[in-house]
């Protein structure tokens, strides 16, 4: 198991723009949220709550999630009506191309404090990043990777990038499992890094134009274990596909 190599949360922006990624300890993500720990911690048991998802192309049911999309003007998060995840089939070879409506993230969820605090607060780091105060559009992911079938893979798309602007990886558990190694490659380079993300609220925030990522599979340690994630993303001017949206 690879050891991660954190960006200290002042040098956040710096290291966004020069290598395309910041690897955030659990500490660094409370303090850019404005909470304690405990705080974000109030939002674990809702991972226990997810759905199927029902459009695994490998006929695979180690997949659970709910999703849900925002939209973000400075500190100020909204959240829109409920609408399908989509994205072209030149970012996701597997899955794009679909319109996916997943089960919505529960509104309990939504109105724990630490919800839009930590949403924002990401999302404002991505706008000093990018040098801009235009509204962000963000699409918010609930995951649960579980070895069911014995083996479970939280990118089954394989190294991809997702077709927006920043992207944040924020490890929420992991139970009785090995494998999930992160990897992060220069999208037009030969440098890469692999780490593995152990301790709950560890994030990964993506340049998404500049390098590209995935999970290794995991696999139980003894009869079952899982991986759960909250993925954020954000992006300019649109949500992805909302002009060929249903």
């Amino acid at each position: 198991m690879t050891t991660p190599l954190y960006t200290p949360l002042a040098d956040a922006v710096t290291a966004l723009r020069q290598d395309g990624y910041a690897l955030l300890q659990p500490e660094d993500v409370a303090t850019l949220a404005g909470l304690p720990l405990a705080a974000l911690d109030a939002l674990i048991p809702s991972w226990d709550a997810l759905e199927p998802d029902q459009y695994l192309k490998d006929g695979g049911r180690y997949r659970r999630r709910r999703h849900s999309c925002f939209v973000q003007d400075g500190g100020q998060l909204t959240q829109t009506p409920h609408r399908a995840h989509w994205q072209p089939l030149e970012y996701n070879a597997l899955h794009g191309g679909m319109h996916r409506l997943f089960a919505p993230v529960q509104p309990a969820t939504v109105a724990q404090p630490a919800w839009p605090a930590l949403i924002a607060a990401i999302g404002q780091l991505c706008s000093a990043a990018r040098r801009t105060s235009a509204p962000w559009y963000v699409e918010a992911h609930q995951f649960r990777i579980d070895t069911t079938d014995g083996i479970g893979r939280p990118t089954p798309e394989g190294a991809h990038r997702d077709g927006v602007d920043f992207v944040a990886v924020i490890l929420i558990a992991r139970d009785g499992i090995k494998g999930g190694e992160t990897r992060v490659f220069e999208a037009d380079g030969p440098n890469g890094k692999r780490f593995t993300m152990t301790a709950p609220w560890t994030m990964l925030l993506l340049d998404d134009a500049t390098v590209i990522h995935e999970s290794t599979p995991i696999q139980p340690l003894a009869q079952h274990g899982h991986r759960d994630t909250l993925v954020l993303t954000w992006r300019a001017g649109a949500f992805q596909g909302q002009e060929t949206s249903p």
